[in-house]
């Protein structure tokens, strides 16, 4: 058995190709002739290293992300993001390739919200409709009647009649933010962002306290307490149309840091401080997301591995309510 054919044989065990890679390389230059020789496009996710977005075809949130994915022409679909983010590309393109540089790259929604006690979960709550936060995995999906994103939430939650009793999953703080602002009553999961809910009111304060020019902004995965002090809420994708529309001159951001690299990007005379978590780090970093590197790209490209694998039937069941997002966020005038 050849080198690669005992890689390949244990990737399910290790998550990736863990080939060295010749140091002197210049991985940009050969991640871009592995895209064209194999007509491969890479989507990336903003919280992803910023040499990954460097390197990207296209970086967005998750809808913009599925809205891509939806429309490429590409042979093979590179997600640089985390596993149910693949899934969704998988979703919508059947007959195309779609690679990940990490299989371990996960969710704590995802992993936090189990197919088999979400089942019994709805079985309490017979007729009513189920929103899932497109943070969760094929089968909550396939459970699922809608699908959102941060970006499009209320706009799904406006979409179905105000009589009709709503189950929201998986994340509780994203569904009691849109429970207060659109006055709705909804089931709520309970779970969390593992990166959003550990951010520190007290040092942020202390921060606030600093930095007074500050604003403070927040994604809606953050607890109530921060939400509550935000100077302004929205996706990722908002977020960062705020920073270059507003005319502050510093922010403190709560989310996750890779956001950081556009924003400076896209207003480099500006000032941006990542908001402190509950923890000795001076800043808030997905694990998961932080798994992809660019030499596991390149190696992902160079030997289409790992490959996002789905069964047909669920894909079918998953697809309809991203189907149903889509449509919606596209009447909603929300492009990618």
């Amino acid at each position: 058995m050849t080198d690669i054919q005992e890689k390949i044989k244990n990737l399910n065990k290790i998550g990736y190709l863990d080939f060295e890679v010749d140091p002197t390389l210049d991985l940009f230059a050969a991640i871009e002739n592995l895209k064209k020789e194999k007509n491969a496009v890479l989507l990336a996710h903003y919280y992803q290293e910023a040499d990954i977005q460097d390197i990207a075809d296209f970086i967005g949130d998750s809808l913009q992300l599925a809205q891509k994915a939806q429309s490429t022409t590409a042979d093979i679909i590179l997600f640089a993001g985390v596993h149910f983010m693949a899934e969704t590309a998988k979703i919508l393109n059947p007959t195309k390739k779609v690679i990940l540089p990490d299989l371990r790259a996960g969710c704590s929604l995802a992993d936090g919200c189990l197919p088999e006690e979400f089942a019994e979960f709805k079985k309490k709550f017979p007729g009513y409709a189920v929103i899932s936060y497109i943070n969760c995995s094929a089968e909550i999906k396939a459970m699922s009647d809608y699908i959102c994103t941060s970006s499009n939430a209320e706009f799904i939650v406006n979409a179905i009649p105000k009589d009709q009793g709503i189950i929201f999953a998986p994340d509780k703080n994203l569904g009691t933010y849109l429970v207060k602002k659109l006055n709705r009553d909804m089931v709520l999961w309970d779970g969390a962002c593992m990166v959003h809910e550990i951010f520190s009111l007290e040092k942020i304060m202390h921060l606030k306290e600093k930095n007074p020019n500050a604003k403070l902004i927040a994604h809606p995965e953050c607890e109530t307490a921060i939400l509550n002090i935000a100077d302004y809420i929205g996706s990722t994708t908002g977020l960062l149309k705020f920073t270059m529309t507003d005319d502050a001159q510093e922010y403190i951001v709560a989310t996750e840091t890779g956001i950081l690299h556009k924003m400076q990007e896209g207003s480099p005379h500006k000032t941006f401080i990542p908001a402190p978590p509950n923890n000795s780090c001076a800043c808030n970093d997905c694990p998961h997301m932080k798994l992809n590197t660019l030499e596991k790209i390149y190696l992902c490209l160079k030997y289409e591995l790992p490959e996002l694998l789905m069964n047909e039937e669920l894909r079918l069941k998953a697809k309809v309510p991203i189907d149903r997002m889509m449509e919606i966020s596209k009447k909603a005038g929300l492009g990618g």
